[in-house]
């Protein structure tokens, strides 16, 4: 199994990327997603998550309204769109597939690092 993250850049605060996270060697239709961040001297946190089908998005108050998460199970990806960013949403963001049957976060992706000067 593999978690490709990709997407992650400097940009300045105000802007917006987009972050891809590519998964292979499972199924992914049976995978809800995860996004988390880890800030540099902070512990890893919850950002975003999506439902194996697409139907229940939930997010950190932290970026709500700012993040939107999205997936296409036809090409095994989701996407996470990060606008109005913020210096403090600097950070090496992870996903991670969780069987829709629970048990936690399966496997994780190496992280793509985001850095937003200001």
């Amino acid at each position: 199994v593999q978690l490709q993250a990709s997407g992650g850049g400097l940009v300045q605060a105000g802007g917006s990327l987009r972050l891809s996270c590519a998964a292979s060697g499972l199924t992914f239709s049976n995978y809800n997603m995860n996004w988390f961040r880890q800030a540099p001297g902070k512990e890893r946190e919850f950002v975003a998550r999506i439902t194996w089908s697409g139907g229940t998005i939930s997010y950190a108050d932290s970026v709500k309204g700012r993040f939107t998460l999205s997936r296409d199970n036809a090409k095994n990806t989701v996407f996470l769109q990060i606008n109005s960013l913020k210096s403090e949403d600097t950070a090496v963001y992870y996903c991670a597939a969780e069987h829709w049957i629970g048990g936690g976060m399966a496997y994780w992706g190496k992280g793509t690092l985001v850095t937003v000067s200001s």
